[in-house]
């Protein structure tokens, strides 16, 4: 299957003051469909043409850099723009809430481990809050790699590229994540994809 770009689910301005309609412009416009088109040249003709994109993702690790590079950063972004609404953040639903508290002791705590490895995420990559062994756990992963190629399931990641949040927020990444927790993020997505992960 071809990978092919996704309209936003909201406005390029929607998202603002948080994520400016600049920012949404470049990253979703230009760097997605760029991975897009890279992505769909550099599996012509291989192994992974017609496979599902977590076949793809999960094939490509370790084997083909640039089938890997494009296809992670598609699946990474597939989910990137719906873990984001407008007027987002808030309270978590109840069932995704509890997990959170008994994997981390509260909710602050799992925000303030969220944050810390996104803001120690070395160069371009992502941190996450997936689903691994039963258990919720946060992590980091350089570049295009996410928990679904380290025997996890991603339930909530944020793109800590600098083409993410360089335009509003400058070198203030840990700003652009408190920012993302606490008013961007649609935690009924995250709140679906825990229930698809633990059945």
């Amino acid at each position: 299957m071809s990978f092919t770009l996704p309209d936003l689910p909201y406005a390029h301005d929607a998202l603002q003051p948080y994520m400016s309609k600049e920012t949404l412009e470049y990253h979703h416009d230009k760097h997605h469909l760029a991975y897009v088109n890279n992505g769909n040249n550099a599996i012509k003709g291989t192994e992974f043409e017609g496979k599902s994109l977590e076949e793809i993702v999960k094939g490509s690790y370790g084997k083909n850099p640039s089938v890997f590079n494009n296809a992670g950063q598609h699946y990474n972004h597939l989910h990137f723009w719906k873990w984001m609404k407008p007027n987002g953040g808030g309270k978590l639903p109840g069932a995704l809430e509890k997990a959170i508290v008994d994997s981390f002791g509260s909710v602050d705590k799992f925000k303030e481990d969220f944050v810390a490895a996104g803001v120690g995420q070395f160069g371009s990559g992502w941190a996450w809050l997936e689903v691994k062994g039963g258990k919720l756990a946060v992590s980091k992963t350089p570049n295009g790699e996410s928990p679904l190629v380290h025997g996890g399931t991603p339930i909530l990641g944020v793109d800590v590229w600098e083409h993410s949040y360089y335009i509003d927020y400058r070198n203030r990444r840990p700003d652009y994540l408190k920012a993302f927790l606490d008013s961007l993020v649609n935690w009924d997505y995250v709140a679906e994809l825990y229930d698809g992960a633990k059945a």
